[in-house]
């Protein structure tokens, strides 16, 4: 089960853009694509490089690091199957933008 925490306001994060944002001491990839949101963990596996501050082409997330590409609606990584990142469940409330955190 997850617990539901507010993240940010939905009209800071036009579509297309994404940003990492903390909760209770973890970060977190938010992307809007196309006024769907979604989240991933935010270090990219390969190096830590912070996948919120990566270019988004067509679902796919860019580290600015090395270039891992990752599915932000799933976290698989495209460049290497065997190091995703995790996937969080997210919803928008009142204009508000939730993550769920596992526990």
């Amino acid at each position: 089960m997850s617990r539901y925490v507010v993240v940010a306001d939905v009209s800071s994060l036009p579509p297309g853009k994404g940003r990492t944002v903390e909760v209770g001491g973890r970060r977190f990839a938010l992307w809007n694509l196309d006024g769907e949101f979604h989240a991933i963990d935010d270090a990219c596996p390969h190096r830590g490089g912070p996948l919120g501050a990566g270019v988004l082409e067509n679902g796919s997330v860019f580290c600015p690091l090395h270039g891992w590409e990752f599915d932000i609606r799933t976290g698989s990584c495209l460049s290497n199957s065997s190091r995703p990142v995790a996937s969080h469940p997210t919803k928008v409330e009142a204009g508000q933008v939730w993550i769920g955190l596992p526990g």
